[in-house]
């Protein structure tokens, strides 16, 4: 019968990787919220109502506007100036896309680290 050993992290190197990773939470959810407070400015400045491009970019915008929100940042994440159906479709697609495209990274994630605790490589 083989003894299974688990290698566990000593207290002060698993310290360090949990504030590695918060201070990498927090890097991220900054840059991003950058990133899509400067791309809402600029896509507003368009002139015209907003057709399906942007409907496309405000709905993959939406949801990581979450840390500009949260930060109390005021941030237009659907435009009420918009063509109507065209524009309602591009966010829907901009939605599901940005929503595919994180669950799909993370699956890919919890999948890997099931193999990885089954001993599979």
């Amino acid at each position: 019968m083989a003894d299974t050993q688990v290698k566990v992290a000593p207290p002060q190197k698993l310290w360090q990787r949990i504030l590695r990773r918060i201070f990498s939470f927090l890097l991220f959810a900054t840059i991003i919220g950058c990133i899509v407070n400067v791309a809402i400015r600029v896509s507003n400045k368009a002139t015209g109502p907003a057709g399906f491009g942007r409907g496309v970019l405000h709905g993959a915008l939406m949801p990581a506007a979450l840390p500009n929100l949260v930060v109390g940042n005021d941030v237009t994440i659907y435009a009420p100036n918009n063509t109507g159906r065209t524009y309602k479709l591009g966010y829907t697609i901009g939605v599901n896309g940005c929503g595919a495209i994180f669950f799909g990274v993370f699956f890919l994630r919890l999948r890997r680290w099931r193999k990885k605790a089954r001993g599979e490589t």
